[in-house]
């Protein structure tokens, strides 16, 4: 079962220009400031990175499935573009925290401080210690493992294999590209899809990044530098100049922006 669980975003009626964006306040019970910030595409990034992270996947209509359907639908209007984070958000970070207790495990979700989600899951009952899990600083690979399930469809093209292969260098410490490994990978499959039409039969980031972490021979926490290099490499390669949303740049820059709070 679940408690708190977020309203999914209404479709405002009519359909000019002049819409109101969907705010934190429209769609989860929150104070203050933050209730009155349009939900930006980042900001839904980072709540994606952080379940990942900690919950193994994003949760099925759960806070970061919400806040991406709002700052999809804010993007769209043109009240936010697909980079923007809100101020309060990126200052003070989202969480995603899980305590045992007695057979059940809690999930708190919260933003800049105020719980925008919780859930309560029936889990074995081991012991009667009550405990609470450490959310520890998000790897490059791990972050790579979560594109593969926040972008895992999109058919790979050059942008992304550029950006692979910029967290790989990150990762290794070398400008080496390792035979198969990720970045050679991640090029042949954008090399093999540009010569399809078809989506379906083309290569797509989950079958290059599941289990990223396994196939990096060195790995390293995500850093703000770590994450400016990568998001460069995908602008760099993108006819468009933009970076795809829940992509490797986009997941990169939410770990490293979640990194941050960690350590702050």
């Amino acid at each position: 079962m679940s408690q708190g669980q977020p309203r999914r975003p209404q479709q405002p009626a009519g359909q000019g220009e002049n819409q109101e964006p969907i705010k934190y306040g429209d769609v989860f019970k929150v104070s203050g400031e933050l209730a009155n910030k349009p939900i930006a595409p980042q900001d839904a990034a980072m709540m994606q990175t952080a379940e990942t992270q900690v919950l193994g996947q994003t949760q099925k209509g759960g806070t970061a499935a919400v806040m991406q359907a709002a700052a999809t639908r804010n993007e769209q209007v043109g009240v936010v573009g697909h980079n923007d984070i809100t101020d309060i958000a990126g200052e003070q970070g989202v969480s995603v925290a899980e305590t045992d207790v007695a057979g059940r495990r809690i999930i708190t979700e919260a933003v800049a401080g105020q719980v925008v989600g919780q859930y309560v899951q029936a889990t074995p009952v081991m012991t009667s210690q009550v405990g609470a899990v450490q959310q520890n600083a998000i790897t490059i690979g791990e972050a790579l493992e979560a594109t593969a399930k926040t972008a895992g469809d999109k058919p790979v093209d050059q942008s992304d294999a550029a950006a692979v292969q910029a967290a790989e260098v990150r990762a290794t410490g070398s400008n080496v590209i390792i035979p198969g490994g990720l970045a050679a990978t991640a090029q042949s499959a954008a090399a093999h899809n540009a010569t399809l039409d078809r989506d379906e039969e083309k290569i797509k980031l989950n079958q290059v990044l599941t289990g990223a972490t396994a196939k990096l021979p060195a790995d390293k926490a995500v850093t703000r530098q770590d994450a400016e290099g990568v998001v460069s490499a995908e602008l760099r390669n993108n006819p468009n100049v933009a970076t795809h949303p829940g992509g490797v740049a986009a997941s990169m820059a939410a770990a490293a922006r979640l990194n941050e709070n960690v350590n702050a």
